[in-house]
């Protein structure tokens, strides 16, 4: 089986059914994952490139992993010390490698819409790994694996977002895919990192922190983007943790067996308190490894749609 596109560039053009075909491999692949061999020949002979303009620690290196556990051939490269830094194009930069008999083309770029222009550009399959302020699919697949894994089903479960709403790539990926599944989602800020156009995507919008936590199933925190940002969207850190903040006294909001989720990386004190993230509600860190299960599905269901 494969997916009906070569890529894979976001959620909101993604079907219901390519979405679970993508969940139901990705739990195929985390049990090799848990085999004394972790590897599998599926893709030996193809080449993985990973693109990166802006900087990543846990995406790429599940992608390098979740290529790597397929047999692929990885190259990792590094914008600063390319090309690009002479003044090569975004396009040229792409076409130059797949040239180099690139069949992947995971790329990360700092502007919306960067991985749709490559895909229309290339034979490679291209694989979003965020742009801008756009989407970052394999994010939100990884997130809705771990929900359906937990939880059993996605359908009918009130999913809180909470944070910085306007300049997350992984919350539209999420609202996407979580309403395309059924999931009814809240979102939770304040005003200026919230603003209700929002809801038009169907979810509703919520500017009181205990409000919108209560009866969550899910709560997912987000990371404040100072880089995006600039300034001016809150007061201080200070004041955004005392009023938005996750902390174990705002979850007995939600329900008694609610889910915490944080993409990464965290701002302890900021977005979450320490005894929240590190506490037996969280599956931050499971999160993490089951973006490396869901990479790899992506890339295996991608090699059957090129062929």
């Amino acid at each position: 089986m494969s997916l009906r596109s070569k890529d894979l560039t976001g959620l909101k053009d993604l079907s219901t059914d390519d979405i679970n075909l993508i969940i139901e491999t990705a739990a195929g692949f985390k049990d090799v994952l848990g085999r004394d061999i972790k590897k599998v020949p599926a893709l030996r002979g193809r080449t993985t490139v990973n693109l990166f303009y802006e900087p990543s620690t846990r995406t790429r290196t599940s992608f390098e992993l979740a290529a790597k556990r397929l047999s692929t051939d990885v190259i990792n490269v590094s914008v600063s010390t390319s090309s690009v830094v002479k003044g090569e194009t975004l396009k040229d930069t792409a076409r130059t490698i797949e040239a180099l008999g690139a069949d992947f083309i995971v790329v990360r770029h700092a502007c919306s819409g960067a991985a749709h222009f490559l895909a229309d550009n290339l034979g490679s399959s291209v694989i979003n790994a965020g742009d801008g302020t756009n989407e970052h699919p394999t994010q939100a697949l990884l997130d809705i694996f771990t929900i359906k894994e937990k939880k059993g089903s996605v359908a009918g479960l009130k999913v809180a977002i909470v944070g910085d709403i306007l300049h997350s790539r992984v919350a539209k990926s999420n609202i996407y895919g979580l309403t395309k599944l059924g999931a009814e989602i809240k979102l939770i800020g304040p005003p200026t990192l919230v603003p209700l156009c929002f809801g038009d995507l169907g979810p509703s919008v919520y500017y009181d922190m205990d409000e919108g936590l209560k009866d969550a199933d899910i709560v997912m925190t987000l990371r404040i983007q100072s880089e995006r940002q600039g300034k001016g969207f809150f007061p201080s850190t200070d004041e955004y943790f005392k009023n938005w903040g996750l902390t174990s006294k705002r979850l007995l909001k939600a329900k008694e067996d609610v889910m915490v989720m944080h993409p990464g990386p965290m701002n302890r004190g900021v977005e979450i308190s320490s005894d929240v993230a590190d506490g037996e509600r969280s599956v931050i860190l499971e999160q993490v490894t089951n973006g490396l299960a869901v990479r790899m599905a992506v890339l295996y269901l991608l090699s059957g749609a090129k062929q």
